[in-house]
C-alpha cells in the first residue's frame, strides 16, 4: 500500500515474511527505512493512522497521512 506522508514524500509499505516492511518511494527509486517498524500483528486497515503517528513531527494543523491509490 502507497501512503502520501503530509505532502512531503511517499511511502510504501509491503509485507514481506510475515512483517511489515515499508520504503519511501522518489523518483522511481525506492529505499527501505530500516528506523520505521511496524508491528507484524497489526491490520493492513490501521496503517495509515500508525504512520499517522509515527510520523507526526511533519504534519501542519489538519493534515493527515492518506493512502495512495496503486
Amino acid at each position: 500500500m502507497k501512503f502520501n506522508i503530509y505532502g512531503r514524500f511517499q511511502v510504501d509499505v509491503r509485507r514481506e515474511n510475515d512483517s511489515w516492511v515499508v520504503y519511501r518511494s522518489e523518483l522511481g527509486k525506492r529505499t527501505r527505512l530500516n528506523d520505521v517498524v511496524i508491528p507484524p500483528n497489526l491490520a493492513a486497515q490501521d496503517l495509515a493512522t500508525y504512520l499517522d503517528d509515527v510520523f507526526h513531527e511533519f504534519a501542519k494543523i489538519g493534515e493527515h497521512v492518506e493512502v495512495m491509490p496503486d
